[in-house]
């Protein structure tokens, strides 16, 4: 897929962050757009940005943790385009806290979108993928943290070692097909995702303070991460570690666990993930 020109790009989750910077960086690419995300607001404004890059867009508030929502939304994209040629699952969540101070409803919170939402895109979209043939794309953002997580992150670091885990399935099941599936582990990027009330995490107003100030510093802007992703699907590329500390990361964790949590829990204090 070296050439994105009139190609359908779906991206969830594409109001804002990394879904808003993925679908810019794929309407530059001459790339038709479907964009979707729960807040229909700011959806409409997206959409009526990316139209006005001279490329097709087509919109619809859809939530991605109900099935009936994506459903209905994967039955309007099949009447109005048709089958998508890339599929981009980005809509996801966070949560900061402690595992004590989490509570149940933010794990199902979580895990109903960042990993549901995912499994029922999939389930929407591949059959007409499939069906239609030719090279198409599955584009699943899991995170850094699927790999080597920090404090404080229990449920978000466990779903996307979710998403890491049925993103390699689900390439082995599609090995045989022109289907494949790129998981994209994003580093620190400076998102909403440290944006947190001291009260709904557990987490001191000092630490969030320090860990909002952390990722402005180090963090890099959510347009590099759709800049690699865009690239990353041209190459047909099956893993992406974008961002600062991605690479590094990963690769330190598979050197030595013991080596990777000692210098995470270092890494934890200076950032705010861990009070002092």
């Amino acid at each position: 897929m070296k050439n994105l020109r009139g190609k359908q790009v779906l991206v969830t989750g594409a109001a804002s962050g990394i879904g808003l910077e993925c679908a810019r960086a794929f309407a530059k690419r001459g790339a038709n757009l479907i964009i979707s995300d729960i807040n229909g607001t700011a959806l409409e404004k997206v959409r009526g940005e990316i139209a006005a890059m001279g490329v097709q867009c087509f919109a619809q508030a859809s939530d991605v943790s109900r099935e009936e929502s994506v459903t209905d939304f994967a039955t309007a994209v099949q009447q109005a385009i048709g089958p998508v040629d890339v599929l981009v699952n980005n809509a996801g969540v966070a949560f900061l806290g402690s595992f004590e101070q989490t509570p149940l409803a933010e794990w199902r919170r979580i895990y109903d979108i960042n990993v549901l939402g995912i499994v029922h895109c999939i389930r929407a979209f591949l059959p007409s993928m499939r069906s239609a043939g030719g090279a198409r794309k599955i584009v699943n953002v899991a995170s850094l943290a699927g790999f080597a997580p920090a404090p404080n992150m229990s449920a978000y670091a466990a779903s996307k070692h979710a998403v890491v885990g049925l993103s390699e399935v689900l390439a082995m099941e599609l090995h045989d097909t022109e289907i494949s599936v790129l998981v994209v582990c994003p580093g620190i990027i400076n998102t909403a995702i440290v944006h947190i009330s001291p009260t709904a995490s557990g987490m001191s107003a000092a630490q969030i303070q320090k860990l909002q100030q952390y990722y402005a510093n180090k963090g890099c802007h959510p347009r590099t991460v759709a800049g690699d992703v865009v690239r990353g699907v041209e190459r047909d590329q099956r893993f992406l570690f974008t961002g600062p500390s991605a690479k590094l990361g990963y690769n330190v964790m598979r050197v030595s666990r013991s080596l990777a949590r000692r210098l995470t829990i270092a890494g934890a204090r200076r950032s705010g993930y861990l009070a002092d």
